[in-house]
């Protein structure tokens, strides 16, 4: 039976890849962005122990949730924003998310809580995701990252996870010029159209070129994955080079054993 406690002591998805560009010891902020019920921020405060780990999430039942993980998990260097990082300050509607689909079985797992955004579901999304529903909307406080990190005296990013269903853009827009002190970013992308007039695949990987991130991990397929960027401004090309090639190899080693074990 799959539950938050099976997933928050599992290892995290790139975890050997954030070890590789990053010295543990010495990572010192970790930004949560679309944090949910903060099973990641705990992982993340648990992987990088010496970082403040600052999470974000619009939904008060989901924040009241990752309160309690987090006293649980005795993890004192959360930060915990009942925010949604947008690309302007103020208040927005927030369409909330919910659902099981039929084959979740005794599963302890909250399926539905998990793809509420500010922008609004599209008729693709009810191809792939008939079970979800969007029958609620909220208002929520927006704040710009940009400023946020002005508020907080922030002056560089080690790592961001972005996970904001469909709204990826608007929270690096957000960012401002201090897109430019954030030395990696993994963040939810999708090749279809899931929620209204979001931005897809080629305009998420055009807007980091720009920025001068380079792409060196993407999983995204038919429908939806993740990609990681790193900042050429922290990253010499050797780096970004003896990465892509150590976790190529990798990549190519799981898919031989997944094969032989079939």
């Amino acid at each position: 039976m799959f539950n938050r406690d099976q997933y928050i002591n599992s290892p995290i998805e790139i975890e050997n890849e954030l070890l590789f560009l990053l010295k543990k010891d010495q990572v010192k902020s970790v930004f949560d962005i679309g944090a949910c019920e903060a099973e990641d921020s705990i992982r993340y405060s648990l992987l990088f122990p010496n970082a403040t780990i600052y999470a974000f999430e619009p939904r008060t039942d989901n924040i009241a949730i990752g309160k309690e993980s987090i006293k649980k998990y005795e993890r004192k260097n959360i930060v915990l924003e009942n925010i949604a990082l947008s690309n302007a300050n103020g208040v927005a509607e927030f369409f909330l998310s919910e659902g099981r689909p039929q084959d979740a079985g005794n599963e302890e797992w909250d399926f539905g809580n998990k793809s509420s955004s500010l922008l609004p579901p599209s008729e693709e999304m009810k191809k792939h995701t008939s079970w979800l529903k969007f029958d609620k909307r909220i208002e929520v406080q927006t704040l710009r990252l940009q400023d946020y990190v002005s508020s907080k005296s922030i002056s560089e990013i080690d790592f961001a996870h972005i996970d904001v269903q469909g709204a990826e853009l608007m929270v690096l827009e957000g960012a401002g010029d201090f897109l430019n002190k954030i030395k990696l970013i993994w963040m939810e992308v999708e090749a279809v159209e899931l929620y209204r007039n979001q931005p897809l695949k080629n305009d998420m990987e055009e807007f980091m070129k720009k920025n001068n991130f380079v792409n060196v991990l993407d999983t995204v397929n038919a429908v939806a994955g993740d990609q990681l960027y790193v900042n050429t401004s922290y990253f010499e090309p050797t780096s970004i080079k003896a990465f892509k090639k150590t976790f190529k190899t990798q990549t190519l080693k799981a898919k031989i054993r997944s094969f032989f074990k079939k």
